[in-house]
């Protein structure tokens, strides 16, 4: 899979594949689009997951709230974050996406899973805090880039899963 640049990341800007960026300028990078933060939750309850979602079970959350000045002081420990920016995937792509070195520099990382084609929705993912002095974050901080691949060829069938529309 080749990662899409330049021309091609701008095409796929202008298709919609990422909607409600705060600045396109700064977030548009060489090879990705970077996400930003738009709320924190800290899991609260025991997740459930299973082989086939019958009993599957997402963690409950609590949300931790921005102060006057934007900021949000969050403890070591694992937190769900939820991204501004809409993202829709063509069906004949796909997208990862890793954190940026300045989260993974303050002892912070995000995992994330694959988008997968045909995909759409404001994307959530897992924020961990491995420094034990924890982590100060400002509304609307770069935490990571989404990075789009085109696929072998265009997938038979596209997402529909329960995260389909998910935060709009």
């Amino acid at each position: 899979m080749a990662v899409i640049t330049g021309p091609d990341l701008k095409e796929l800007i202008d298709y919609g594949a990422v909607q409600e960026m705060i600045d396109p300028k700064v977030q548009v990078q060489m090879c990705g689009i970077d996400l930003t933060l738009r709320k924190v939750e800290r899991l609260v309850s025991m997740g459930v997951v299973d082989y086939d979602n019958t009993e599957r079970r997402v963690s409950d959350t609590k949300e931790i709230p921005f102060d006057g000045s934007d900021w949000a002081v969050l403890e070591e420990g694992a937190y769900l974050v939820t991204f501004n920016e809409v993202v829709s995937i063509p069906r004949n792509l796909a997208a990862t996406a890793s954190p940026r070195s300045s989260l993974l520099r303050c002892g912070a990382s995000i995992e994330t899973a694959v988008w997968d084609p045909g995909y759409k929705g404001r994307s959530q993912s897992l924020l961990v805090i491995y420094n034990p002095s924890g982590l100060r974050l400002k509304k609307n901080a770069r935490l990571m880039q989404l990075v789009f691949q085109h696929l072998s060829g265009a997938a038979e069938k596209v997402y529909s899963g329960t995260y389909q529309g998910e935060n709009l």
